[in-house]
């Protein structure tokens, strides 16, 4: 009998190994998705975020009024950084820029002074970006307040087409992964049929029979969620070591990585269990001749 089980849960174990491998395959090509949403998320904000809104002042406008325009429109909610550009300051950006000193030309600057802000990316859209500017302009101070309109009408429709795309892959990818990984679940099950037939004809209840191999599923979930976000990470490592891009070290975000590796083992631990348990059952119901 000692043998006898030996023997059994040594042709058991290939089939844990396999779809502990296969589970985690399956997750990890689901966490490769998320990456990737939580990326396109950030991007999307930081591309937001660096659109520049100018406020030009009037020529008449002294500095200490346009440095007390500046701290009212920092305390907005919707400014993420502000900062006030002089006629002098503007002047020298543009020769440090162009690598021409017009003043000396034309005997006079023509810029203005201007207060330059960053708005938060919920604020960067056609309408929230219309009502600053009429708030703008019932100020006797401010001439004029200019941004790329075009370029924030062009990330906005990107970032929606985008979305949608996501949005698609993502619900298809994850009945994929459901359906994958409770086929996984169910091969590795059908190895152990005749054991779960003969617990039941020696009179073990159900929930006798059902119980290791539910807490089996839930090691074996975990181990596979492991094994994926170890891969993940791996990605995110060569990723930042390969790609050398401006501002990548602001895309980072730890927190939504963490919820996603969290939503990886509660998945995998959630769906093995549940196909474990409806493969016991099955075979508890089914008849001996029906197992063959």
């Amino acid at each position: 009998m000692a043998q006898s089980g030996k023997s059994s849960s040594k042709k058991s174990s290939p089939s844990y190994i396999s779809s502990i491998i296969g589970v985690a395959l399956v997750l990890f090509l689901l966490g490769t998705l998320g990456l990737f949403v939580i990326q396109a998320n950030k991007l999307s904000v930081y591309f937001k975020e660096g659109v520049e809104i100018q406020v030009i002042l009037r020529d008449n406008v002294k500095d200490t009024q346009a440095q007390a325009l500046k701290d009212s429109i920092a305390n907005k909610p919707y400014v993420r950084s502000i900062e006030y550009v002089s006629k002098d300051m503007a002047a020298e950006r543009f020769k440090k820029d162009f690598g021409e000193d017009f003043t000396s030309l034309l005997g006079y600057n023509p810029l203005y002074a201007s207060i330059n802000f960053k708005a938060r990316s919920a604020y960067v859209n056609a309408d929230s970006l219309k009502i600053i500017e009429n708030s703008f302009s019932q100020i006797a101070a401010v001439r004029e307040v200019s941004y790329q309109r075009a370029l924030v009408d062009k990330l906005n429709e990107n970032v929606r087409r985008i979305g949608l795309v996501v949005l698609g892959l993502c619900v298809v990818l994850a009945l994929v992964v459901i359906v994958l990984i409770d086929n996984t679940i169910r091969l590795a099950m059908f190895s152990n049929r005749f054991l779960i037939k003969t617990m039941q004809m020696v009179g073990a209840t159900r929930w006798f029979i059902a119980k290791p191999f539910d807490l089996r599923a839930i090691i074996n979930g975990a181990i596979s969620a492991l094994l994926a976000i170890i891969g993940l990470i791996g990605v995110l490592w060569i990723t930042r070591q390969r790609l050398e891009l401006p501002g990548f070290e602001d895309l980072k975000d730890y927190f939504l990585v963490g919820l996603l590796f969290l939503g990886l083992i509660s998945l995998g631990i959630g769906i093995c269990v549940l196909s474990t348990h409806r493969s016991v059952m099955k075979y508890l119901r089914m008849k001996l001749d029906d197992l063959y």
